[in-house]
């Protein structure tokens, strides 16, 4: 635990939480906190779930969304009022879309300061033909609704062939489960040549960046507010709610994986995209890297 010190600081509460041991024969829980950055009083809270009207608008909210990206708190709040008769405020959009990891796609001032500890990489993919599997991967997190609860599903991508690599689910936003999607993807495939991502905290900390930068990976991040810079994520991610989510509307996160493993298999093996001549991802990925092979 002394020797990963700086490693777990980069991970979210919850991850650090597991490496806390009660009864530990030489370190005090107080003396454990303190080493992994924690609060000891969070140890004792209890996360209160959403009650049932919450839970509907943030279904309603994410639906919305998916469809006009481009709404902020303000034009949100104005829809649910006015368009689908939710008597809500402002502070309370606010407070669901921030819990949601969701803002309005568009240019903006500057009006935080991003995290010392974490570096921002530029964009590196304007006006770069991607033309090839494993040129560029893309990743990205998106919000999941269910009946009972929700989720967050994290996608690695092959920009190219739009075959996805690799897919976690997560209860909440730790950088581990970003870790464990692309972990498995470089595992199966080898390293990209380029990733792009977000300047989400998952996707700028250094334990996601380290992993790349030592298989040799170029990073590059969206600029904020630049809803085009990862479209084909974004992409992905209306075509899995309208065609999987939304219709199925699923109660657990046990059963949203299975639901979601069997949906990907059929969106890279047998779902047309007519972006790629009417073939499917796994055709188009496939093709190059075994001709490669062989």
């Amino acid at each position: 635990m002394l020797r990963d010190k700086e490693s777990l600081r980069q991970t979210g509460p919850e991850t650090r939480q597991e490496f806390l041991k009660m009864g530990h024969p030489e370190l005090s829980v107080r003396r454990q906190c303190q080493l992994l950055s924690l609060n000891r009083s969070s140890l004792y809270y209890a996360k209160q779930p959403e009650n049932a009207l919450n839970l509907e608008l943030m279904r309603v909210i994410d639906e919305l969304y998916t469809e006009m990206p481009f709404y902020g708190v303000l034009r949100m709040t104005e829809e649910l009022k006015q368009n689908r008769n939710y008597a809500v405020g402002a502070k309370r959009v606010r407070r669901l879309m921030r819990l949601m990891g969701l803002e309005a796609l568009y240019p903006k001032p500057r009006t935080s300061i991003p995290n010392k500890e974490h570096t921002i990489y530029p964009y590196l993919l304007r006006g770069v033909p991607v033309i090839r599997p494993n040129q560029v991967w893309a990743a990205d997190i998106t919000y999941i609704p269910m009946k009972q609860g929700f989720a967050y599903l994290v996608a690695i991508l092959d920009w190219h062939s739009r075959y996805v690599l690799s897919w976690r689910v997560s209860t909440s936003l730790d950088t581990r489960f970003c870790l464990e999607a692309l972990n498995e993807a470089i595992q199966k495939y080898g390293f990209p040549e380029m990733s792009n991502t977000d300047q989400g905290c998952q996707f700028t900390s250094k334990l996601w960046v380290e992993i790349l930068l030592a298989g040799g990976v170029l990073v590059s991040m969206d600029g904020r507010g630049r809803c085009f810079d990862n479209i084909f994520v974004e992409r992905l991610w209306r075509t899995v709610k309208y065609e999987d989510v939304y219709p199925k509307c699923y109660d657990t996160v046990p059963e949203l994986k299975e639901g979601l493993k069997q949906y990907f298999e059929f969106y890279n093996n047998k779902r047309l995209h007519q972006s790629l001549g009417y073939t499917t991802p796994a055709n188009v990925y496939f093709k190059v890297t075994n001709t490669e092979k062989s």
